[in-house]
């Protein structure tokens, strides 16, 4: 079984498909990827070259796996980064073709839109094609906390905030919602994972990574959703994706520092990749809700 993954694609660094591909393939999962976009690096830099490559190449790649008749085989299509506004529509017709040949299909969303201390960073039309086309269709919805935020128009400074944000995003249609990141304590991060019937938190010390670092929640996103494949369990899924990620950001981290880099840090995916599968630590699931 194979997941495919429509995101975005970077040649240096890691982001969208760079962070997520592997990871997913170190645990086990054959991955297609379709990349939304190709640029030379991800946008935290300031500057970058390459191009959006458009909704026409995703669905002409989609249609040829369809003709190779492997289509069957696509377990799950997580949907990240978009590029345009018309790469929705090409998502939703790959998440339809998927279900109609598997019905079991699962589509995660990683509604990428923005972030906390930079705000919105995709175009403008962007942000209501998740809420209004994408988001209802899925099955898992990864936001980090900007994005849920502004998908609910709830705050989110505080447990009963997040809860009901994410109360208010199961309604949309997800039946499943991670939130990748949420803050309510300075030197602590969380994580939020809820199936509707309980919600769960993990909370890890926060490490000083910067509001440039790309990638983290491509990476989380994968993770989860691999590991949620593999378990189908929310609680679980959650305790293995948070011991990994941290894993991966601490080595990260670390390797920056000693190599005094002055750039944005560069998530150490490959270095650090026996996180993903033995991680060093193992963080437990507290039950909110």
């Amino acid at each position: 079984m194979a997941v495919l993954s429509i995101q975005s694609h970077v040649v240096y660094g890691y982001a969208g498909n760079t962070a997520a591909v592997f990871p997913m393939q170190r645990l086990g999962r054959t991955v297609w990827a379709v990349n939304t976009v190709e640029f030379s690096n991800h946008t935290g830099y300031g500057s970058w070259k390459g191009k959006v490559l458009g909704a026409e190449l995703i669905n002409d790649l989609v249609l040829g796996l369809e003709e190779r008749g492997v289509l069957d085989r696509c377990q799950a299509v997580l949907s990240g980064y978009l590029g345009d506004e018309s790469t929705g529509d090409a998502v939703i017709n790959a998440v339809k073709k998927a279900r109609a040949l598997n019905p079991s299909a699962v589509y995660c969303c990683d509604p990428v839109m923005g972030d906390t201390g930079r705000g919105i960073y995709v175009k403008p039309g962007i942000p209501s094609i998740f809420k209004n086309n994408l988001l209802p269709a899925a099955d898992i919805a990864c936001p980090n906390q900007f994005e849920i935020e502004n998908i609910t128009g709830i705050e989110v400074k505080n447990i009963s905030g997040a809860v009901n944000a994410i109360e208010k995003l199961h309604k949309i249609g997800p039946s499943i919602v991670l939130v990748t990141s949420y803050k309510e304590t300075d030197g602590e991060i969380s994580m939020l994972a809820s199936d509707k019937k309980n919600i769960y938190k993990i909370t890890t010390p926060e490490l000083p990574l910067g509001c440039d670092v790309a990638g983290t929640g491509d990476m989380t996103t994968a993770i989860f959703l691999s590991r949620y494949l593999e378990t189908k369990s929310t609680e679980i899924a959650l305790e293995l994706c948070a011991s990994s990620v941290y894993g991966i950001l601490e080595a990260s981290f670390k390797e920056f520092n000693t190599n005094g880099k002055k750039a944005p840090l560069e998530l150490n995916i490959i270095d650090a990749q026996s996180q993903l599968c033995s991680p060093s630590y193992n963080f437990k699931a507290v039950k909110v809700l």
